[in-house]
C-alpha cells in the first residue's frame, strides 16, 4: 500500500535517540540544553495546547507534580521527555467522562490554565503526525509501567530502568520490555460488499471491521481467516497485508488486512461479536457523510476507518 504510513500514529520520522537510553551522563545533559521539552500524561490523555501536544519547558511549574523520572520519548530540537501526574486529583472539575468509550471530558491543572488534559482518541485526528506519535508513545510507555510493576518470573517489585523504556527485577535480575500485542483487523470484501461487526457496548448503530488478536505461533494470514471464521461464520481466501497502526489502547499494533471471502453466508459468535452484516461501497460513503441510518462509520483516525475510505477510494494498492 503506497501511502500505508498516512494512517492516524503512522510513521512521522521521530528520532527515539536510543542510544542516550541507558547513558545517564548523556541522559542529564539532553535534560539541561534549553531546546529540551517534556510532555505531560494524566490518567491516559494528554496535555494539549490548541490542537497541538504541549512541549514545556524543563523548568515549567508544572514539574512540581512529577514523582518519578521522566522517560526519553525521542529528539526534536531538543531530547523530549514525558511524566506522568496521574496522582493529580483535578477535585471538582468535570470526571464523569473519564475512562468511557467515548470522553469529551478536559481537565486543567492550574499550572497549565492555557492547555487541558483530553483523551486521545478524541483529538488523534487534529494532531500532527509528529504530535500524534509523541503522545502514542508517552501513553503507550506509561501504561505498560502502569500494569507491570512486578516481575513476572519471581513477583518481586521491579525499577525502571534505560528511561524508561525497560523494567529491572532486583531480585532475580530478570529484564522486562514494553509490551505490544499483535492484532489483525481485517477489510473482508465480497464483490461490492465488504463485512463489518460490531461488540456490546458500541454507540449505537456503530460498526467497524472485524479484528482480533493473533495467537502464539500463528501468522497473520492464518490469524485473519481464524478470527473473521470465529465471529462470523465467514470462510476467507486470500489475505494481503495492507498497513499498521499503533494503538496503544492499551498496548496493540494493529496489522491492516484485506481478505477475500469465500462465501457471504454469516453465522455470528454471540460471545464474540453482537452483529455482522455485509454493505456495499454506496452504503459506506453514505455512513461517511452521515446519511445512512442506522450505521454509523468507524472512529476517525482508526485504521479500521483508514482502510474503508480506500477500499471505497479504490486505492487499496
Amino acid at each position: 500500500m503506497k501511502h500505508a504510513e498516512q494512517v492516524t500514529f503512522g510513521g512521522s520520522g521521530l528520532d527515539r535517540a536510543a542510544e542516550l537510553r541507558g547513558d545517564i551522563p548523556a541522559l542529564a545533559a539532553a535534560m539541561q540544553t534549553p531546546e529540551a521539552r517534556v510532555i505531560f500524561v494524566w490518567r491516559g490523555k494528554v496535555l494539549i495546547q490548541g490542537d497541538a501536544l504541549a512541549r514545556l519547558p524543563m523548568d515549567h511549574p508544572l514539574l512540581a507534580e512529577a514523582r518519578t523520572p521522566p522517560i526519553l520519548l525521542g529528539r526534536e530540537t531538543g531530547a523530549v521527555f514525558a511524566h506522568d501526574i496521574s496522582h493529580w486529583d483535578p477535585q471538582a472539575q468535570d470526571m464523569g467522562e473519564v475512562g468511557a468509550f467515548i470522553d469529551k471530558s478536559e481537565q486543567v491543572h492550574p499550572a497549565a490554565s492555557d492547555a487541558h488534559f483530553a483523551e486521545l482518541r478524541m483529538i488523534m485526528t487534529r494532531l500532527s503526525p509528529r504530535d500524534a506519535e509523541l503522545a502514542s508513545v508517552a501513553k503507550g510507555i506509561f501504561g505498560w509501567h502502569a500494569t507491570h510493576g512486578f516481575c513476572a518470573k519471581c513477583g518481586a517489585a521491579s525499577e525502571m530502568h534505560k528511561a524508561g523504556w525497560e523494567r529491572v527485577c532486583p531480585a532475580c535480575g530478570v529484564h522486562h520490555f514494553p509490551r505490544t500485542d499483535p492484532v489483525v483487523i481485517m477489510l473482508i470484501t465480497h464483490g461490492n460488499r465488504c463485512l463489518l461487526g460490531r461488540s456490546p457496548g458500541w454507540p449505537e448503530g456503530m460498526y467497524s471491521c472485524l479484528a482480533g488478536f493473533v495467537e502464539p505461533g500463528e501468522t497473520i494470514e492464518a490469524a485473519v481467516r481464524r478470527e473473521v471464521f470465529e465471529e462470523a461464520g465467514v470462510k476467507v481466501g486470500p489475505v494481503t497485508y495492507l498497513a499498521s497502526q499503533p494503538w496503544v489502547f492499551p498496548s496493540s499494533l494493529m496489522f491492516g488486512c484485506h481478505g477475500e471471502a469465500l462465501s457471504d453466508q454469516i453465522t455470528i459468535d454471540p460471545d464474540e461479536i453482537e452483529d455482522a452484516m455485509w454493505v456495499t461501497r454506496e452504503d459506506i460513503l453514505e455512513a461517511m457523510a452521515g446519511n445512512r441510518e442506522g450505521l454509523l462509520p468507524a472512529r476517525k483516525g482508526a485504521i479500521a476507518q483508514f482502510l474503508l475510505q480506500n477500499w471505497v477510494a479504490d486505492t487499496l494498492d
